[in-house]
């Protein structure tokens, strides 16, 4: 998926990832933003899925998955 229309995406449904990333916050993971929740459950993407696919992707995912995304992209970067 390229930036542009990941970007496009986004603005779709950035106001479920900003509802999703609250959760979070209810659960003790203050610094989550919607743009990182956008992030990670788009990072498996290889082209635009159905628009309640990606609904269903951003609304089920658990802290865990999260979690795991973050120490992936730790362990990119270092």
């Amino acid at each position: 998926m390229d930036l542009a229309s990941k970007q496009e995406w986004f603005s779709e449904v950035e106001s479920i990832c900003q509802s999703k990333a609250e959760e979070f916050a209810l659960l003790g993971y203050d610094n989550v933003t919607a743009q990182d929740i956008w992030e990670c459950v788009t990072q498996g993407y290889k082209e635009i899925p159905p628009l309640h696919r990606m609904v269903n992707d951003i609304l089920s995912l658990k802290p865990n998955k999260y979690m795991n995304y973050l120490m992936i992209q730790m362990y990119r970067n270092s």
